[in-house]
């Protein structure tokens, strides 16, 4: 086993990984920003290194830094989190030339999985569904013509690289398609650096459900059920439940199984998570995350797992800890995910944090590194907590949800706690009639 871990990120997932190398009597070296002195993981972590200044160009994306701080603290492994480095293949393939252990996908896996046409290509290869559409990159619009028609109006264009929804664009006739696809070959261009894009059939209301994957680089593999991530606003997840309200246990089974397989077809290493468009009972993948994702704390709730021990047991060459017999999913689980944002608007709230108040009671946990004095930099993403709540019912859990909500507090920063606490008293929520367009129709109905 290792006998010291670098954490490659900040906030509640280097705390969270922090914690659970802890557990396994592993030290922890936190790297930081100028910004991030006094942050949680730091103040707790066996070492601290400051890797450069607030911008993430400089910090907690300079590599150079990064392994320089692994090698002065004489780290084991690395740990990425999500985000930042985690799918870098690069990165990865970095780590390892210096001999220290990537906590991680191989590189070679990362980066098939980066590329969302060679993702596809070869997730159809394994025997996952598809959603129809162009074999690989379209060059031309006259190409991209000839697939739209093929597959009939309205057409999403997407770019091969990225996410986040930057360089995807929705064509609903064929007057649109030669400016659709102009503009999201310049945003792939700009936002990636490269400007390949492949076009599928546009699903008009599907819902996002994903399947958490273990692999142990030799061949097994195991799932963990599902999350469904249909609560969306601008293509980034707002709230995730599992089981997903809609999925029969036959089906879950079923596409759980699938997934497994094709992992171990791979001899997939570690934490995954394959992520599908559902509609009228069809799957169809979209891509593979190659890391934890930052909903993994549900997917823990309904299992009894802990998800980062198991990527530091794999990393480590101990192997799955668990068969696939003995995974047991048990009651329904909740996360909320709490941003330093205006709740109305969405701007950014970044502060001082005056008060916090964690909220607790049976079946309630928070991810967070959250503290009163602490300052919420205006450098980085906006998610300051993970409410998760489980219960042995979905009606139990969205009760326990709420009030958790009203529980919780953070006072000096403007949070989206409101927005959480107006959707565990919606009617389409408390029925899970849900899609991936839901929470955009009910912001736009309310605004």
């Amino acid at each position: 086993m290792f006998r010291k871990i670098l954490i490659a990120n900040r906030g509640e997932i280097a705390l969270r990984v922090h914690r659970a190398a802890r557990e396994m009597g592993i030290k922890t070296v936190a790297v930081h920003s100028t910004a991030d002195a006094k942050a949680k993981h730091v103040l707790l972590a066996d070492e601290a290194i400051c890797i450069g200044p607030p911008s993430s160009t400089d910090s907690y994306l300079n590599i150079p830094n990064i392994i320089a701080a692994a090698e002065i603290a004489q780290a084991d492994a690395i740990h990425p989190g999500y985000g930042f480095l985690s799918e870098n293949a690069r990165f990865a393939e970095i780590v390892e030339e210096h001999r220290i252990t990537w906590i991680g996908p191989s590189p070679d896996h990362i980066r098939t999985m980066g590329d969302k046409v060679e993702a596809k290509r070869t997730a159809g290869a394994l025997g996952l569904p598809l959603v129809p559409g162009s074999d690989g990159a379209v060059e031309t619009v006259e190409e991209a013509r000839a697939v739209a028609e093929k597959f009939g109006y309205p057409v999403l264009v997407k770019a091969a690289a990225g996410g986040g929804g930057r360089g995807m664009k929705v064509v609903e006739n064929a007057a649109m398609l030669e400016g659709a696809f102009r503009q999201a070959r310049a945003e792939a261009k700009a936002a990636f650096g490269h400007d390949a894009v492949y076009i599928e059939k546009y699903l008009k209301n599907p819902r996002h459900i994903e399947f958490q994957v273990f692999g142990d680089g030799q061949g097994k593999a195991i799932h963990l059920g599902e999350r469904d991530c249909s609560l969306q606003r601008r293509h980034q997840k707002v709230l995730e439940e599992a089981p997903s309200p809609v999925l029969s246990a036959s089906e879950r089974a079923r596409m759980g199984e699938i997934c497994a397989r094709a992992m171990a077809d791979m001899k997939y290493r570690g934490a995954g998570t394959i992520e599908f468009l559902w509609e009228d009972g069809q799957f169809y993948f979209i891509e593979m995350n190659t890391r934890l994702q930052v909903e993994h704390p549900v997917t823990e709730m309904l299992t009894g797992m802990d998800l980062v021990k198991e990527q530091i047991r794999v990393a480590a060459g101990l192997g799955l800890s668990r068969t696939q017999e003995e995974v047991q999913l048990k009651g329904h689980a909740i996360e909320a995910r709490i941003n330093a944002e205006d709740p109305q608007t969405f701007a950014p709230s970044p502060g001082l944090v005056t008060d916090y108040h964690s909220p607790g009671g049976l079946g309630v946990r928070v991810d967070s590194a959250l503290y009163s004095g602490y300052r919420v930099p205006p450098t980085y993403d906006s998610l300051i907590a993970k409410l998760i709540v489980h219960a042995d019912t979905r009606d139990e859990a969205i009760r326990r949800m709420g009030r958790a909500l009203e529980e919780m507090v953070v006072q000096g920063i403007r949070t989206t706690i409101p927005l959480h606490q107006r959707l565990m008293n919606e009617p389409d929520i408390l029925s899970g009639d849900y899609s991936i367009k839901w929470l955009e129709a009910l912001l736009a109905r309310k605004s």
